[in-house]
Order: structure tokens, then sequence, then C-alpha cells
């Protein structure tokens, strides 16, 4: 339909017809166009996405996708993603056609966030957030051509490097924690069983079976926009049963115990993980050991089991992992000698 100024403001504005939810036709003005050519191409727009075109700019793509994944993804994953695209990546690309978008112009693009000195980490995951965008677009909208296969990704995962304790220097750690602090109890399950943080946080009562000796992990707890939320664990393969030693069931009892006539349904820990971390940098201090995160302390659970001697698809199982390969390519490089000893196994047998 053709634009029309408005005399009153010197704007311009256009009336367009939209499909609604059930497929029938509703009639929609949009005023305030500068131009009567901005007018015509925000109408193009919005007949493009309509019909599930890729012939729209960029920006306007970014609010498909995410339409798109409303119902995979979790609140606290669209979150961040939205943040990393709306920071550094739309300011490049937004008013570009994404159809039109070259190979070059991705290159061009790294190579400006290349110059911010981001860490090598940061700007992988920022890579990953524009390529699953073409990715989407083509699997889903028939894009022709995806500029992000004809690059090299930008950044290193951390697959290569992961930081832990030995449990030596997790023993210095904890000894700094009185036994009767809610802390002692958490850190404990988060060295000997390797949950992730929002899973151990997430726990109740009812997810401990003190007779069989098993935590139960289903869900995970975070805090986003000042409330808290309970949701699915991060993978389907996440719900699982986790064998715990006695001498932690006991530690876990303990603190239930003093816990008095405590809903059983209520989390075990009422924190969250900004006082978790706070508390954990503080007592790395007084400690001496060498600074990690508190998810490296499920990275140190796992060098303690592949010490032991544990093969790596029991790891995957004990960490809920969706694929072996992803146990492999974190943990692999920590099993120095298992090409070695597989020679030894093959001279013996000759």
């Amino acid at each position: 339909m053709p634009a029309y100024k408005d005399t009153k403001n010197g704007t311009w504005y256009i009336k367009t017809y939209v499909k609604t939810w059930d497929g029938k036709k509703k009639s929609t003005t949009k005023r305030g166009f500068t131009t009567k050519r901005e007018a015509i191409k925000w109408e193009s727009e919005i007949k493009a996405k309509e019909k599930n075109s890729v012939d729209v700019k960029f920006s306007t793509f970014v609010e498909m996708y995410f339409n798109d994944k409303r119902g995979e993804l979790k609140e606290r994953s669209i979150k961040n993603k939205k943040y990393m695209i709306e920071r550094h990546i739309l300011p490049f690309f937004g008013n570009k056609k994404i159809n039109e978008i070259s190979p070059a112009e991705i290159v061009e693009w790294q190579n400006q966030m290349i110059a911010k000195d981001f860490s090598e980490t940061y700007l992988r995951m920022i890579q990953n957030q524009i390529t699953a965008l073409f990715t989407h677009a083509s699997k889903i909208y028939g894009l022709d051509k995806n500029p992000c296969k004809k690059v090299r990704k930008m950044g290193k995962s951390d697959a290569n490097r992961i930081d832990f304790w030995t449990k030596e220097e997790y023993e210095k750690f904890i000894e700094t924690i009185d036994y009767h602090d809610r802390y002692y109890c958490l850190f404990e399950i988060l060295f000997w069983t390797g949950l992730r943080i929002g899973e151990l946080l997430a726990l109740t009562m009812n997810d401990i079976d003190f007779d069989a000796n098993q935590i139960h992990v289903s869900k995970t707890y975070y805090r986003i926009d000042g409330e808290d939320k309970i949701t699915t664990p991060k993978t389907e393969q996440s719900n699982r049963t986790v064998d715990i030693p006695e001498f932690l069931k006991d530690e876990i009892r303990d603190y239930c115990n003093r816990l008095y006539k405590y809903p059983h349904d209520e989390r075990l820990f009422l924190v969250g993980q900004e006082a978790v971390q706070h508390k954990f940098k503080r007592n790395i201090e007084k400690a001496g050991v060498k600074k990690i995160r508190v998810h490296d302390l499920r990275h140190s659970h796992v060098a303690y089991l592949i010490h032991q001697g544990v093969e790596p698809l029991m790891i995957k199982e004990r960490l809920g992992h969706k694929d072996i390969k992803i146990t492999l390519n974190t943990y692999g490089h920590l099993y120095p000698n298992e090409q070695k000893k597989i020679a030894l196994m093959l001279n013996e047998r000759k």
C-alpha cells in the first residue's frame, strides 16, 4: 500500500495488512517515518517476515530467531544470547540484509571484535551467536549461502584448558571453613559429586536418598532480574542419580538435622550464586591455594576421578553430559598416559 505524509508534523505513515495468529488479515498503521522511502521499506520488511523470507534486515531476522526459539531455550539462555547479539553483533550487521552479508564482512566484523581485546573464550562465545543465527537461517528459512562456513571461527573454546584443584589443594581450602557452616557441606557436595552450582542450589531434602547413598538431580536454580527461578536441568541427560560416598552422606545428614523442622521440598541452601562465589574467593585467600572458579570444583572432581582410573563413559554419566564427545573434548588431555598404556598392552600380547 502507498505511504502518506502527515501534513501536521511532516512525517510519513503507512497503512498495511498483517496476518494474525489465526491466519486472518488485520489492518495496521505505522507512523513517524522521516521519509517515504523508510515507510515503504518498513512495509517490505513486514511482508518478508510474514513469508518467512531471509530477504530481511539482520535485526528483523534476530527477532524471528528468538520467536522460533522461545519454546526451546531457557529464559536465562535467551537473556545471555540477546545481550551478546545486541551488544556485539547488531551494531555491525543490524541494518544489512541477512541474505546479502558476505564472508568478507564476517571477517571485517571479527577483526573489530578481536581489536577490543576480549579473551579468547569470550570471542568464541560471540562467534557462536552469529554462527547460530546463520545456521538457523540456512536450516529453517532456506538461506542459500552461509557466510560463516567460509571463514575461520574466532577465539577458542576453553576445552583445551581447565583449571582444577588436586585433592590436597581442596583439603587445604575446606579446612578454612567451620564444619557447622552451611558452606562446608555445600562445597563438599560440589567437590565430591561434580554437580553444577545451579543443580546444587536447587537440591531439597527430597532429592537425597540416605538409604541408597544417592542424590537425585532433576532441576536447576538461578536468579534473574531479582527473581528466583527453578527449572529443568541444562540437558535431558542432566536428569540423573549420583552415588555418593558414606562420609558425604553423613555430612549431608548432619547438615539436614541442624535444619530444625525444615520443609523437605525447600531448597537446602538458601543462597545465590554470587554469595557462593564471594565465600569461595574469600576462603581461597585464607587457604593460600591457587585461584579457581566455583565451576572448577566440577573439573576438580573429574580430575580426581581420572587420577583414580575412572573411565570416561562413567564420568560422562556422573556429570550428566549429553554426549561422550563433550567429556572427551573437555577432559581428554587429562589422560596423558593412556596411549602409552595401549602401546605397552599391545607389546605384551604380541
